[in-house]
Parts: C-alpha cells; sequence; structure tokens
C-alpha cells in the first residue's frame, strides 16, 4: 500500500481563492476592507520569515496588512498598549501577536488583552471556552487546516477513532475539541502516555503535533489510516545544510498509511490560508454581517 498524499498546498490555494472572491466583494458591497495586524516582538529569523509570509498573503487577498516591529527589550506594558491600540483601531479586524515572546513578556497576559473579537489566532480564553462548549468561536488556524485537511479524505469524520498526539493549548486541546464537534471518538496521547505506538495503531485518524522530527513509524500506523503531520522541524542534512521534516517518518509511513499530509506542503499552507479565512471571519462579525461562506 503507498499512501494517497494529501496536498495541502492546492487544498490552501483553492480555500484561498475563494476568502479572496468574498473579500472582494465585500469590498464592493458594503466598502468593508478587512485588516489584519502582525505584531512581531525581536528578531527571530524564522518568525521575520513566517511573518512576511502571512503579510504577503493578506495583501494578495485584497486586505489590509499592516506590521509593528518592536524591540525585543520592549516592556510588557508597552507591547500591551500596542495591542490595546489594535483593539480600537477601526481599521484593524485581526490581531495576531506571534510567538514566542521574550522572556520578560507573559504571553497569556498578552493573549488575554487582544479583544476576543479580533483574536485571528483562537487563543483567547473567550475563544477557547466558546470552542469548548460548543458555542461559535474563532478557532485557531493550524487545528482548523488539519480538519479541513482530513474532510478531504473522509466525507465525515462521524465514528472514526482519532488520535490527537500532542496536547498543547495551540494544537492539540483546540484540535480535539473540533474533532469531538466532528462527532468523531477522540483521544488525546502526550508524553506520559504508555505504549503510544499500540495506541496509534488503534485509530483510523492520527494527528501528529509532538515536536520531535519523524518520532511517528510505519509501526504506529494502522494499515489504511489517515495521517495529519502538524510537525515542522529543522534537521541537519550533512555538508552544514538542513533540511525540513515533520513529526511523522514520511517515507515508512506512506507504506502504511492510506492518506498522508507531506511536510512541507501539508498542513503549513492550510494555516495561513484558515488565517486569511478567520480575519474574513471577524471582519464580518464585527460589522455585522453574515458569516461568509468560504
Amino acid at each position: 500500500m503507498t499512501a494517497r498524499i494529501i496536498d495541502g498546498k492546492a487544498l490552501a490555494d483553492d480555500l484561498f481563492a475563494r476568502v479572496a472572491t468574498e473579500v472582494k466583494r465585500l469590498e464592493a458591497t458594503y466598502g468593508l476592507k478587512p485588516g489584519l495586524a502582525v505584531v512581531l516582538v525581536g528578531n527571530n529569523p524564522a518568525s521575520e520569515i513566517y511573518v512576511r509570509s502571512k503579510s504577503t498573503r493578506t495583501l494578495a487577498a485584497g486586505m489590509r496588512s499592516s506590521m509593528h516591529a518592536l524591540a525585543a527589550e520592549i516592556s510588557e506594558a508597552e507591547l500591551l498598549d500596542v495591542v490595546r491600540a489594535l483593539n480600537a483601531d477601526r481599521s484593524v479586524h485581526g490581531i495576531l501577536v506571534q510567538l514566542p515572546l521574550p522572556p520578560q513578556i507573559d504571553p497569556h497576559k498578552v493573549i488575554g488583552t487582544i479583544d476576543p473579537a479580533k483574536d485571528v489566532d483562537g487563543f483567547h480564553p473567550v475563544n477557547a471556552g466558546n470552542l469548548a462548549i460548543g458555542l461559535p468561536a474563532l478557532v485557531p488556524c493550524t487545528p482548523l487546516g488539519c480538519i479541513r485537511l482530513a474532510r478531504t479524505v473522509h466525507a465525515s469524520l462521524a465514528g472514526l477513532d482519532a488520535l490527537v498526539i500532542g496536547r498543547s493549548n495551540i494544537v492539540g486541546k483546540p484540535l480535539a475539541q473540533l474533532l469531538l464537534g466532528e462527532n468523531a471518538t477522540v483521544t488525546v496521547a502526550h508524553s506520559r502516555t504508555r505504549d503510544l505506538p499500540g495506541l496509534s495503531r488503534r485509530h483510523d485518524l492520527v494527528f501528529a503535533a509532538t515536536g520531535h522530527p519523524e518520532m511517528v513509524k510505519r509501526d504506529w500506523i494502522r494499515p489504511g489510516a489517515t495521517v495529519i503531520d502538524v510537525g515542522i522541524n529543522r534537521v541537519a542534512a550533512g555538508g552544514g545544510k538542513s533540511r525540513i521534516v515533520g513529526d511523522v517518518a514520511f517515507a515508512e509511513v506512506k507504506e502504511a498509511a492510506g492518506a498522508l499530509t507531506p511536510v512541507p506542503g501539508g498542513v503549513g499552507p492550510m494555516t495561513i490560508a484558515c488565517l486569511m479565512a478567520n480575519t474574513l471571519k471577524a471582519a464580518c462579525a464585527i460589522a455585522g454581517l453574515p458569516a461568509p461562506d468560504v
């Protein structure tokens, strides 16, 4: 068996095109131009690349994009003032503070200061709580992208046994809530889970968000299972070079899985496309307009 490779880039491009069409319609009909503000603290090279990508896609979708680059030495109070100013800015519908933050800043305090209506990362306690109890919420982009990718393989996730490996607030926990909302039967595993390979082999869907390069091996996967690889890790490739790999050992797992996302080209592009969709959704909600059908 060789897995069907799920083309996250193509699926993300399709979602992005639908978002851009809806943005154009909103501006023509209501004079509404969604705006996304990204706050970057310090000069983390990986974060800078990711932020530039987000800004480029935002502009390409026809939205407003603003980037606020702040010194690594900024105080927590100063950063919170920036966030409050963006909360009050009526041209801004989505606020994203790039993580990680310098050690002098409490990320929970920053996230909690963002207006929940503009929290397009879906990390605010209000959005996390609404997701947990089944109320409308802005949902974290990576888990949302994972669900969209899984739906391209399964017409319905209802009744399927789903394993989420990882329990972070950014991916694991919200992904589990989304899967419950899809009526899947969900297990969350982590570093203290006993016999993780054996547990994994009992599931129809496996979502790997471990943060460990190529941790999930072929013998972890039930033949025909769908595997969504959330990881992105840079590893040595010899000769002073490096390469990007996921949390799944792609070359061997593809011989057992029924469907598998690649890294890169899987969850990553869908995450950014879902950020665009969340910004559009937030703009419509703030303006009192119906939720966009994207």
